[in-house]
Parts: structure tokens; C-alpha cells; sequence
């Protein structure tokens, strides 16, 4: 086999993925022990060779371009196989080490999931984390993601799902509503309330409300004046300013079950959850790092 890439374009492109992590020339000549100028002239051949840009550069920062981001995955993605090889073969069981980007909800990101981060770096010290909270579908290669959370089924046949929890749902309100409004008893009594509406970034659909009645799974259209998009949290944050009734996931509004600024409704017909799972390629071979985050996420939140 002939030889593609000469010592220096190794390094090159070891170089280009430490200024793209970094965002910063200066910060990766640093870790790097080089001088700017040295990752420059680097990154330049890179470009040279590949008659591509990489990077938008300014004064005091420098980002991916749409080429640098897809070429970043793919080069990162080729480093930590050889990286994770030579461990294999050699015996060494490093530290796991390096980044693990991953795209959360907001939902879970904020009542689940950051709060997880300070103890799983205590035990890897060596790991950064770069979270994304978003409730778009990504694109794991052209991103550069090594992992996802996600409600519902994933389409994807190229995707692995490791599931981390049911999450339940619950219908709530605040009491200023309700002392107005009256409180509903039966399914058929929705039809008389504001109903938030939360719609689905992927259809642009309004979301059904679920329920579970004589053991059967039934899911109701609701209306109301209020419609959010793209973040659930949304939906409980009107809620509590008295708003109307909201269908979420009880791990969003149990603190406000607790305290009294939300009470819980319909609970004889409650019964029903959604799923969150892990998601992540199931064509790759997986660093280190990723399988210990993944397996410290399943075990705190696999309980719930």
C-alpha cells in the first residue's frame, strides 16, 4: 500500500482537530507546544492540499467552515480509532480523555442530564463535555456529535437507541386557573379549558394528549389560545403564570407539584409515559470516552 499522508500531514491534521475543538490557534499551539504561526502554517497546508477552506479566521476567534466542520468529524472520528488500536494492542488502559460533544433536549438537559456532568467529570477528569441543548434531529457525521438524547422512536436504521427511562406525563395547572376555571373531572371536560399546545418540531403537528382509560391507551385532541414550539419548558412556564391546563413530563414540574404552584389533574386517567434514549452511529467504533459516558448515564438516569 503506498503511502497517502506524510509524518507532517499527520500532524497537520492532528493540529487542525485541536484548533477545532479549541476554537482557537493560539489555544491549540499552546496545548500543542508550538507557536500560532506553526498551527497556521499547518492548517494552511491542510487547505492547500485539499483546495478547501477550513476555518473563518478574526482577530480574536475561529470557526469551522461548512467543509471544516464535515472534514473535523470524519478526521476526529479516524484519530480516536487509531488512538483507541493502539490501546487495545499495546495493554494500556489509559484514561478515557478528549471530548464527548452530545445534543440534549432541553427538557431532560435541564432536569436531568447537566446535573449528572460535575460527578461524571469527577471520575474522568480527562473528559470535556460540549452539550448542545437542542431539540432538532442532528446529523451526527457532519456535526461531529458522538451522542444524543431523544423522545420517541429514531427512524434511522444507522442509529443505535439505548434506552435511559420512561418518562411519565402528567396534566397540571396552576391554582390561579383553576380557582377561575374549575377543575376538570373527566376527559370530556378539556373541551371547556385552555389547553396549551406544544407542537412538534419534526411535523409541525400539535401533540395529542395521552391517556390510559379502562386499561385502554387513548390519545385526545386539545385546543387553547396558546401554542409554543421548539421548547417544551415553554409550555410549563405558562402554565404557571396561570395560563391554562398542560400536558408534560412529571420530571419537569415536580418541584411545583411540591411546592403548591402546580396541582395535578386528571390523575385517574394517568398511567401513560414517553421514552427518552440514548442515541449514537452504530457504524463507529466507539472511544473509551463515549462508552464510559454512556455508561455512567444509564446507570443514573436507567432508575427513573
Amino acid at each position: 500500500m503506498a503511502r497517502q499522508f506524510s509524518d507532517v500531514m499527520i500532524g497537520s491534521i492532528e493540529l487542525f482537530c485541536l484548533a477545532a475543538e479549541l476554537e482557537s490557534f493560539t489555544g491549540a499551539a499552546a496545548q500543542a507546544g508550538l507557536t500560532p504561526a506553526a498551527v497556521s502554517r499547518a492548517i494552511g497546508r491542510l487547505e492547500e492540499r485539499l483546495q478547501v477552506r477550513l476555518f473563518v479566521r478574526n482577530t480574536r476567534k475561529v470557526r469551522l467552515t461548512d467543509g471544516g466542520r464535515a472534514y473535523f468529524a470524519q478526521c476526529k472520528q479516524a484519530l480516536d480509532q487509531l488512538l483507541e488500536a493502539e490501546r487495545e494492542l499495546t495493554g494500556r488502559q489509559a484514561a478515557p480523555a478528549g471530548v464527548v460533544r452530545i445534543s440534549v433536549p432541553t427538557t431532560l438537559g435541564h432536569h436531568g442530564l447537566l446535573r449528572l456532568l460535575p460527578g461524571f467529570r469527577k471520575q474522568y477528569p480527562q473528559v470535556r463535555i460540549d452539550v448542545q441543548l437542542s431539540n432538532r434531529n442532528i446529523d451526527f457525521t457532519a456535526e461531529g456529535f458522538d451522542l444524543a438524547v431523544r423522545a420517541r422512536a429514531q427512524p434511522d436504521s444507522g442509529l443505535v437507541a439505548r434506552k435511559l427511562m420512561d418518562a411519565p406525563l402528567v396534566v397540571v395547572a396552576a391554582p390561579e386557573y383553576l380557582a377561575h376555571a374549575g377543575t376538570p373531572a373527566a376527559l370530556e371536560d378539556l373541551a371547556r379549558h385552555e389547553c396549551i399546545q406544544f407542537v412538534l418540531p419534526s411535523t409541525g403537528q400539535r401533540v395529542p394528549w395521552a391517556f390510559r382509560q379502562g386499561g385502554q391507551d387513548l390519545d385526545v385532541i386539545t385546543d387553547g389560545s396558546y401554542t409554543c414550539s421548539e421548547d417544551l419548558l415553554g409550555v410549563a412556564t405558562l402554565a404557571r403564570a396561570g395560563a391554562g391546563l398542560v400536558q408534560t413530563y412529571r420530571f419537569i414540574v415536580e418541584d411545583d407539584l411540591r411546592s403548591g404552584a402546580l396541582v395535578e389533574l386528571l390523575t385517574p386517567f394517568a398511567g401513560r409515559s414517553r421514552p427518552f434514549s440514548l442515541i449514537y452511529p452504530g457504524n463507529r467504533h466507539m472511544p473509551l470516552k463515549v462508552r464510559v459516558f454512556i455508561e455512567y448515564v444509564l446507570e443514573a438516569l436507567g432508575d427513573r
